[in-house]
């Protein structure tokens, strides 16, 4: 891509070595271009403010701090907003780049740096509405943000601590304890009654119960023990717990990642899993409470 250039790398070490926050301005679409961008930077470890370019010389120009590098977004540089905004940020000294479609216009030429993010032409027939200028400016900011993340070494982990209610923080974070905190704690006896077994799977809704002797976890029973029982015993109220409980079940600590959890579930094609606490059984997790968080 020829807008990759020396100056795109200059102003990616720029921002890198930057010990201030990255202000992006623009007016009209390009606001919208640049407050896209922020997110971005923000979510990939470069802090990162949006300044509406007509609200900047209305008073907002005092977020710019000492340190901050400004980027002004505009397709012609002519802008009247960004052409009055512009000698103002200079005059506080900061650094000024142009992620611009016209690289000989005013914006361009009293920049520090110039992005090119010209086209030739927009999409719209008529050749007015942005359409393929604001992409272009969308490309270039996602191309510095992911060159700085680059430089950073931002890993999976960074990026789930900055996205802790994502699908992916979760799956860095989110404890088998916080879902399994959630839920009731079925349980019965080896010796107790089927009739005491069923009404205890029910009233818990959670589809199983454990089955302790002296405390210790020892078996299960699911809704689907139940119903190869009645299949195979028609007289089950004889039947005790531990005579239809699956023995020696798959567990999991408390401490675990769900995700773990759900792979143990996926790869033995069960749905719940009762939860250890070392050798204390202290509660269910179920796959309807990892699906409800999104992990997948």
């Amino acid at each position: 891509m020829d807008s990759v250039d020396d100056n795109f790398v200059k102003v990616v070490r720029l921002l890198f070595e930057s010990e201030g926050r990255v202000i992006v301005t623009g007016i009209g679409k390009t606001a919208n271009i640049a407050q896209k961008i922020v997110a971005t930077f923000n979510s990939t470890g470069t802090p990162a403010i949006f300044m509406h370019a007509a609200d900047a010389i209305h008073g907002d120009l005092g977020i710019v701090r000492q340190d901050d590098v400004v980027i002004a977004i505009s397709k012609s540089g002519e802008t009247p907003e960004i052409k009055v905004l512009v000698p103002l940020v200079k005059g506080r000294k900061n650094k000024l780049i142009a992620l611009v479609g016209n690289t000989d216009s005013y914006l361009a030429r009293q920049s520090d740096f110039v992005i090119n993010a010209s086209v030739e032409r927009e999409a719209c027939p008529n050749n007015l509405a942005p359409t393929s200028s604001t992409t272009a400016q969308l490309v270039m900011g996602d191309a510095l943000a992911v060159s700085l993340l680059e430089l950073r070494g931002f890993t999976p982990e960074d990026f789930a601590r900055f996205h802790p209610g994502g699908a992916l923080g979760k799956k860095m974070f989110l404890r088998v304890s916080d879902l399994s905190a959630n839920n009731q704690v079925p349980q019965v006896s080896l010796s107790e009654n089927m009739s005491n077994v069923i009404i205890e799977i029910s009233s818990k809704r959670l589809g199983t119960t454990a089955v302790l002797e002296n405390g210790s976890l020892v078996g299960v029973i699911t809704d689907g023990d139940l119903r190869r029982m009645i299949q195979k015993y028609p007289d089950y109220r004889e039947l005790t717990a531990g005579e239809v409980m699956t023995k020696n079940p798959l567990s999991v600590s408390a401490d675990e990642m769900v995700v773990n959890a759900l792979s143990m579930m996926r790869e033995n094609n069960i749905t719940q899993l009762p939860v250890m606490e070392g050798d204390k059984y202290i509660g269910v997790i179920h796959l309807h409470d990892i699906l409800k968080e999104g992990i997948f």
